[in-house]
């Protein structure tokens, strides 16, 4: 109980706060937009650097956890494909079955993840924070956008198909952060004094402002339909996901040492909303992913707070 009065609830409290301003008006029209710029092309890419900068790469780039967490979204990642195939009665096109493996797969690793694994387990819980990141970038925004680009764009072949996927992923400021701070780590790149202020002083701003981002976005959809598929989708994500975790995670690390315990916490987190922004983006399943972004952000109060509780955090 104590683990979520002093790590969970405040951070659903800040995501309350950004969805009563939101709600309210409080911040304008342009707020949501602007805040969600300003955290991911700022403030969350610059507290990964300067993190990863300072950070030996070893300690990020560990290929059990790699491979643990990589088997574990993509299992649920064709969970949410075959969930969908089945509830449509096999009339869902590639298109629309990845969307809902994003969907199912994608936790919020970014936004909600990092704040949440930095409350629960300090600053040892980042590098394998951002290794999530990593894994769901490949899996959710190559993997799963190429699949969307094999039905969109057929007849475009498949090596266009992947670098118009792979070009998404280089161009997003969280993997490229990512990417420069572990080459900064590997080649051992002296940061001036002023330059790691600069860095650590936004970076310091990326936690509260990502949670209170996710409440301003909330605050700006609502559920019309395809609430069977957003159902399924939320089910997989907050309860098999997790629940594979734990089964699957122990054949590649220890479960009680903090790259363990910060992959089972990411594996319970809620939908992220790139899965809204991608069916957008496509146009195909919109209602069905907004719709599983708003029930998987709220019920996942239960599964991160049973999560904190069975892991023992303080």
């Amino acid at each position: 109980m104590q683990a979520i009065l002093d790590v969970a609830a405040p951070i659903f409290a800040v995501i309350l706060a950004g969805y009563l301003a939101g709600r309210f008006r409080l911040l304008g029209p342009e707020a949501t937009t602007a805040l969600n710029a300003f955290v991911s092309i700022f403030a969350l890419p610059l507290l990964f650097f300067g993190t990863l900068a300072r950070t030996p790469v070893g300690s990020v780039l560990n290929p059990a956890l790699l491979a643990g967490f990589g088997l574990v979204v993509l299992a649920t990642f064709a969970l949410g494909m075959l969930s969908t195939r089945m509830a449509s009665r096999g009339r869902a096109g590639l298109a629309g079955m990845s969307l809902q493996g994003i969907a199912a797969s994608w936790g919020n690793v970014g936004y909600m993840g990092v704040p949440l694994c930095l409350a629960a387990f300090g600053e040892a819980g980042l590098p394998p924070a951002m290794l999530s990141v990593i894994v769901t970038a490949i899996i959710s925004m190559v993997f799963g956008v190429m699949m969307i680009e094999l039905e969109v764009a057929a007849g475009h072949g498949p090596v266009k198909t992947f670098l118009r996927a792979a070009w998404n992923v280089a161009r997003n400021p969280l993997p490229l952060s990512i990417g420069l701070g572990l080459v900064a780590s590997a080649v051992d790149l002296p940061i001036p004094v002023p330059a790691a202020k600069f860095v650590d002083l936004l970076g310091a701003a990326a936690a509260p402002c990502a949670l209170f981002a996710i409440g301003l976005f909330l605050a700006d959809k609502s559920i019309k339909q395809g609430l069977l598929e957003a159902g399924l989708a939320t089910l997989i994500k907050l309860l098999l996901q997790p629940l594979l975790a734990a089964l699957l995670l122990p054949f590649f690390v220890d479960l009680q040492s903090v790259p363990g315990k910060v992959a089972l916490m990411m594996a319970a987190l809620p939908t992220a909303a790139n899965a809204f922004v991608l069916a957008k983006q496509f146009d195909i399943s919109v209602e069905q992913n907004t719709a599983a972004v708003l029930l998987s952000t709220a019920f996942s109060v239960f599964t991160v707070s049973a999560v904190l509780v069975w892991l023992r955090v303080t």
